[in-house]
């Protein structure tokens, strides 16, 4: 995927969840800040930030906050944090054959039990559906947190995450095939994880899902200041 009329910024404030304030060409801008996650690690005073500039005079915040620079060891790791990415990467690269096929059918926000899952897909062979295993939900999470180049998530807790891992169980269990997958919104790590330390629910609901047969796939993108798509998988530690 890939944003037109990206600018580069500085990070000052972010007086809510929704906006922040961002130095870009020596004026003061509030914008679209386009994850409502808290962020933390990412959003720092004088962080260097990049922004898509809607050019719509009709708006109340002009830009869009779309990506960030992380200071670290190795220096600035560029991360991508605009929470809708991750689905859209995703279903591009679903769609160009990524799980191993390409889905006769990918249909996004199915909903499942009382559940509302990322992806339904069918995959018919010569026309027909031959067994459940051809069709299956994928349920689609955002990564943006590092830390000693390990991808963890989630960065808060989140029981509506422990509620999609339930009705990926159920679906399996009910002969669909069912994967999360994990879109790692930076380049260069060496695995993702879990991040029991902030929610354990959250990890355990994962390690419980997979030992019932759900796939647990982190796919890492390579990310610049306009661009974002899907380069590999990397490992997953339960």
């Amino acid at each position: 995927m890939k944003y037109p009329n990206i600018r580069a910024g500085t990070f000052l404030a972010r007086p809510n969840r929704f906006v922040a304030q961002v130095e870009v060409e020596g004026n003061l801008q509030v914008c679209h800040v386009k994850n409502t996650g808290r962020c933390r690690e990412l959003l720092v005073p004088g962080c260097r930030v990049y922004l898509v500039d809607s050019h719509n005079p009709v708006r109340k915040t002009r830009f869009d906050l779309v990506a960030v620079e992380k200071e670290g060891p190795a220096g600035p790791l560029l991360i991508n944090m605009d929470s809708q990415a991750p689905n859209r990467v995703f279903g591009e690269w679903a769609a160009a054959g990524g799980l191993g096929f390409v889905p006769t059918l990918l249909r996004p926000e199915m909903t499942y039990g009382n559940s509302r899952i990322d992806y339904y897909w069918e995959f018919l062979n010569g026309g027909e559906k031959t067994s459940d295993s051809t069709r299956g939900f994928v349920e689609v999470k955002g990564v943006t947190l590092e830390e000693d180049r390990i991808a963890r998530f989630p960065d808060a807790p989140t029981l509506r995450g422990v509620k999609h891992l339930e009705a990926l169980v159920a679906a399996r269990q009910a002969g669909y095939g069912a994967a999360v997958c994990f879109v790692v919104q930076m380049e260069g790590m060496r695995w993702m994880e879990p991040n029991d330390a902030t929610h354990p629910d959250f990890g355990e609901a994962l390690r419980w899902a997979a030992r019932a047969g759900v796939e647990v796939i982190a796919l890492e993108c390579g990310v610049t200041p306009d661009t974002l798509r899907i380069l590999r998988p990397i490992p997953v530690k339960l």
